[in-house]
């Protein structure tokens, strides 16, 4: 496994230009929400990894060149929004897709992703959810790390990287007052899109993580 991550990486790096762009977004309304589903006994739980792939989803559906992949061709865009999910294993990392996540609501979502992690850790994936992956979430919330930069999955043309909510001092309304706060990264190809782009796709995903309701739509 480690051979083959290696492989990937480094034809990743040494063939697709990477560029980083990075957003702080305020998650007080996201993990408030996140907390009231918890609290909903009649309702299977609800986590931040599931808030942050179905905003993800979400906002590559107004995104769709960095929901695509680079062939020899050059950009091919796709229809449906195969999300990859970064998962850890012992000997490795693996980023099977979330089929069609786009088409999920959040609650179908949490369920959709407690099963890909439960079969990837058994060795059951299907062929599809480990070669149709058009975008990937990589989510290090769960560590006591800030920020990082991920490397692109080939064939696909970016990657976003969120690290953990961490409370800080924040200004509102002309005051200091103490929020939670977590940084987003995303790495891209150059060859499919430029920063404006990869900006605008950041400030989408930020909109619907301080606006969570959105999400249930």
């Amino acid at each position: 496994m480690r051979r083959a991550i290696a492989r990937r990486m480094v034809k990743s790096k040494q063939s697709a230009p990477h560029f980083y762009t990075e957003i702080e977004i305020p998650m007080d309304r996201a993990v408030e929400y996140v907390d009231s589903a918890a609290a909903n006994a009649g309702v299977a739980r609800t986590t931040v990894t599931a808030v942050l792939a179905r905003a993800c989803a979400v906002a590559l559906g107004s995104h769709p060149s960095l929901n695509a992949l680079w062939t020899e061709e050059g950009l091919l865009q796709m229809q449906d929004v195969n999300l990859g999910i970064a998962i850890a294993l012992e000997d490795g990392l693996v980023a099977p897709a979330l089929l069609a996540a786009d088409k999920l609501s959040l609650s179908a979502t949490g369920e959709a992703l407690r099963d890909l992690v439960a079969r990837t850790q058994n060795g059951k994936l299907r062929p599809s959810e480990i070669s149709d992956g058009t975008f990937t979430l990589s989510n290090l919330g769960r560590h006591d790390v800030s920020r990082f930069s991920a490397i692109i999955v080939p064939p696909q043309v970016g990657i976003l990287a969120t690290g953990a909510t961490l409370e800080r001092p924040v200004v509102v309304d002309g005051q200091i007052a103490i929020g939670k706060v977590m940084s987003a990264t995303l790495s891209a190809d150059h060859r499919a899109v430029d920063g404006a782009y990869a900006a605008t796709f950041l400030e989408a995903f930020k909109a619907l993580l301080t606006d969570p309701e959105r999400l249930d739509d």
